[in-house]
């Protein structure tokens, strides 16, 4: 399965939010939209970073309560791994475990066009999973 047929099932919404966003603001998007990351665009479009709520709670601890009041610039990752439309997902589930990555954007032509989660990409496998036993399953009852 290929990345690009996620996006079709789930959709191609991104939040993002500007580098000078506040942290504060961060997590009222994370709260109102139910998502655990979002990725940092001057203009929606571009990808200047990505920020979760994993990086929210390392710098909180390390922070304190003033966190809240940092743009989100100063604890975004910068070096973002994106994927593209046509990657196969197998390929974006080896990623995502070796380098424990639960977001990444997809990217076309230079251009954020969606994003994909570890539940989506999780969500793709036990679909997978369930067509290839119905397709085993009328196999072997002789439905072929």
């Amino acid at each position: 399965m290929r990345i690009s047929e996620i996006l079709r099932r789930k959709g191609s919404d991104v939040a993002t939010v500007a580098p000078e966003t506040t942290v504060r603001a961060l997590l009222a998007t994370l709260a109102e939209r139910n998502i655990g990351a979002v990725v940092v665009s001057p203009d929606g479009a571009t990808i200047a970073g990505i920020v979760s709520e994993r990086d929210v709670v390392r710098s909180l601890h390390a922070r304190g309560a003033e966190l809240l009041d940092t743009p989100v610039s100063a604890i975004m990752t910068a070096a973002v791994r994106t994927c593209a439309p046509e990657d196969r997902v197998d390929g974006l589930r080896r990623t995502m475990t070796e380098h424990r990555i639960r977001h990444l954007p997809v990217v076309d032509a230079g251009r954020l066009v969606g994003i994909v989660s570890i539940g989506d990409v999780v969500k793709s496998a036990i679909s997978e999973l369930a067509t290839e036993r119905e397709h085993l399953v009328d196999y072997l009852q002789g439905r072929y």
